[in-house]
Parts: C-alpha cells; sequence; structure tokens
C-alpha cells in the first residue's frame, strides 16, 4: 500500500548534531605546496583542505541548521513516498521513491526508472523532473512518468539485513516497484551503481518489462575477439582520438590516485561505518571529497553540500549501510558478470568528459545493444546534476520521434 512520505527529522536528532558539530576536532592540516611563491591553503593533494572543511563546518552549525526547516521543506517539495517490496530470500523493504507523472500527457507518457549510486540519493533526479515530466507545449519533446527511487540501505528506504544482497537484488527491488506502481513496460536511466543496476535489469527483465535502457557511465570492458569480435578487429585498427585518450588517462589516475575509497567500502566497510556513523564531519570529508573531484568544476553552494550530506545523515538506517553494495557486489563476482551478461534491448551512452570511469567507444559499446550514443563538452560523475540539460536532450533525441528507441513502450511513446 503506498503511503504519502516527508522527511521529517526530528528536535531530538537535530539537537544531537548540533552538539556534535560543537565538540568537532579537526586534524592537523596536511603539508601545503607552494606556487608562485604563495602558500595554498586549498591544496588537495592529500584530500579536503583544512580551511575548506572549516568555512563548511561554521556554516553548518551557524547558518545551515539552525535553517533546517526550510532545507526540509525544499527535499519535501519532490512528490515522495512509501510502499512495502518484498525481496527473494531478503524479506520485505519499506521503499522510499519519487514519483512524478507527466500532466501534460497522463496515458502516453513513457514510465522512466531512475536510479542513483553512491555517494548519489534520490534528490538528483530534482532537476530532471521539469524538462521530463512538463515538457514545453507544442515543442516536440516526449513526456515521461519519472520514479526516482532510494535503493535499500540508502535514503528512506529500509536496508538489507541479510548478506548475499547484491545486482540481481537492487535489481529485483525496483522491478517491482515498477510493477507495483502499474508500469509493466518502462525504460530506466542510472549512473554509477544505477548504471550496473540497469544492466542487471535490463538483462533479467528486458525485453518483456524493460523496454531500453540509457546510461551516462559508460562503464564498458575492451571487447575481446571471442565476445566482440567486430568491436575487436575495430578497436584494433582505430587508433584512440583525443577525448578517449584523456578517458583512458582519467580512469588509469583513478586507479592510481582515487581509488581507496573502493578498496575499503568492498573489503572492511564495518570498520569505516563507525566513522561515518559517528561522526558527521567525517561523513562530510568522506563524501564532499568525491562531490568535488568526480564533478567537471562545478561550483558547489555550501547549502547544495550540506544537503547532500543530510540525506545521509538523516537517513532511515543511516549513512554506514550505503557501503555495503560495494562489498556484496565484488564478493558475488557482480564485475566479472557484467561483460557476460548482454541484453537486445536499446541502450543509449552518454559522454561525459569528467566521467571517472569512461574509455574508448569500442570499449562502451561491449555494454549492450548501443542505438544512441552523445558527446559533450562539458559535465563528470553525476551528470543528471551537474548537466540536467544535456542528459536530457540526450533522452529526449533517444526516446522522441526519430529516436532509435522511439516507441519501445507499448501505447506509450510520449507523446
Amino acid at each position: 500500500m503506498e503511503q504519502p512520505f516527508n522527511i521529517s527529522v526530528s528536535q531530538n536528532t537535530l539537537d544531537s548534531l548540533a552538539q556534535k558539530l560543537a565538540v568537532a576536532t579537526l586534524p592537523a592540516p596536511a603539508p601545503v605546496t607552494y606556487t608562485d611563491s604563495a602558500l595554498d591553503s586549498e591544496d588537495w593533494t592529500y584530500g579536503v583542505p583544512r580551511p575548506t572543511l572549516e568555512r563548511l563546518l561554521i556554516h553548518w552549525r551557524t547558518s545551515f541548521l539552525p535553517r533546517w526547516q526550510e532545507h526540509q521543506a525544499a527535499l519535501n517539495a519532490l512528490p515522495q513516498f512509501t510502499r512495502s517490496i518484498e525481496v527473494d530470500g531478503h524479506g520485505v523493504f519499506t521503499a522510499h521513491y519519487v514519483h512524478k507523472q507527466s500532466t501534460h500527457n497522463p496515458k502516453g507518457a513513457i514510465p522512466l526508472l531512475f536510479l542513483h549510486g553512491w555517494p548519489g540519493h534520490f534528490n538528483e533526479v530534482s532537476k530532471l523532473l521539469p524538462f521530463l515530466t512538463t515538457p514545453p507545449a507544442n515543442a516536440g519533446y516526449p513526456s515521461f512518468h519519472v520514479v526516482a527511487p532510494s535503493l535499500p540501505g540508502f535514503g528512506f528506504s529500509s536496508a538489507p539485513t541479510k548478506t548475499g544482497f547484491a545486482m540481481a537484488q537492487y535489481a529485483e527491488f525496483a522491478h517491482k516497484l515498477m510493477l507495483s506502481l502499474g508500469y509493466n513496460e518502462y525504460v530506466v536511466q542510472g549512473g554509477d551503481w544505477g548504471c550496473f543496476i540497469a544492466h542487471r535489469l535490463a538483462y533479467l527483465y528486458g525485453p518483456k518489462h524493460v523496454k531500453a535502457w540509457h546510461t551516462n557511465m559508460p562503464a564498458g570492458r575492451q571487447p575481446t575477439f571471442t565476445r566482440h569480435p567486430l568491436l575487436y578487429l575495430q578497436h584494433a585498427i582505430t587508433p584512440y582520438s583525443a577525448k578517449e585518450k584523456k578517458a583512458v588517462q582519467r580512469m588509469q589516475q583513478l586507479r592510481n590516485e582515487g581509488r581507496g575509497y573502493f578498496a575499503i567500502q568492498s573489503t572492511m566497510p564495518q570498520t569505516l561505518s563507525y566513522a561515518l556513523a559517528d561522526s558527521p564531519v567525517g561523513l562530510l570529508a568522506w563524501i564532499y571529497e568525491k562531490l568535488v573531484k568526480w564533478t567537471d568544476a562545478y561550483e558547489w553552494g555550501d547549502d547544495e553540500v550540506l544537503t547532500w550530506i543530510s540525506v545521509y545523515l538523516f537517513s532511515t538506517s543511516g549513512p554506514e549501510t550505503t557501503l555495503r553494495i560495494y562489498y556484496e557486489t565484488v564478493h558475488q563476482g557482480n564485475f566479472d558478470e557484467f561483460a557476460k551478461l548482454w541484453s537486445p534491448i536499446p541502450l543509449g551512452l552518454s559522454f561525459f568528459p569528467c566521467e571517472f570511469i569512461d574509455g574508448p567507444r569500442t570499449w562502451a559499446r561491449t555494454m549492450g545493444n548501443v542505438v544512441f550514443e552523445s558527446d559533450h563538452d562539458k559535465g563528470g560523475h553525476f551528470a543528471a546534476y551537474e548537466q540536467p540539460q544535456a542528459l536530457v536532450d540526450d533522452l529526449r533525441q533517444m526516446f522522441g520521434k526519430g529516436g532509435k528507441a522511439y516507441g519501445v513502450v507499448k501505447g506509450k511513446d510520449g507523446y
């Protein structure tokens, strides 16, 4: 049974947070570098600079937290609901989700499932909703009904309590949610973990239910002769473009300098959990680093950052349960399966220049039946939030009239 949902953080929780912020202990500043003989106090070589963290902490204590009701109301402007979803072998979950239907075209709009990842959350969809659900009249754009759940263990969905909750289970959760809303056929968009879950949805539930999918994280694998012979030959004879060379360099840099979080979260997430559950400043630093480093010079406002962190801090099961998706996915061997589980349903790829999981186009095309590709000059890992118009334009081209995925949902072509 669906229930309307509003975020409501208790005063006791807010008071406890205020006390922790008031007595927060910060580490000594990291060693700094010198540029043009001037001290660079915003050097990120060692991670989040202390001056930056101090500024955010002061803002949190003196401005953001006293105005929490305003920020909570802004989050609650999204139409949110909860309902029970059972996942085989893992019991019943409370599913929290945003569900915005098109008033422009209530009968013919395309059902679209939007999937976030880590350290993302349901609010990443907020900038897309006006474009997708209410396109300008007579503009010739398709309209969508949009569903954006909090993944189990994230936001205001309940968390798994048993081991083995990996890609197939996240996909089952999302699929059953769409069916419960009456969407027997639908399309999927996802980045980060949302890409991997969308991939599993396409394999498990397409083409009967999942009719097409799109991702802004083209996490393909290098083609092999046995699995993708044509792509293998194309890869062998085609020199990398300048963009592709940069993409390979970014991936290598991530492996060398930016993958520590993945190693921890996929091996000993419980150890890190104590710090994230107990220290709001520790949580802020852990996630803020990714928000800055994984975006394309996006100008984060302090209120934006702290609202983002608050979704984790005030979540139903706590920020620590979001880490387990790494452990379970790695230990279930889901990354090894990614290159093997191919689906024939249409796939769209959007390439943003600061997406760190990227590579040559021949790699990306191993992900599925690619019918749409789009290159962008700006944007990073959180494309829906950084460059919503660009992502919307891609979805409109892929699913609109003339697109290779036009009309994939029977009787709901968006017009």
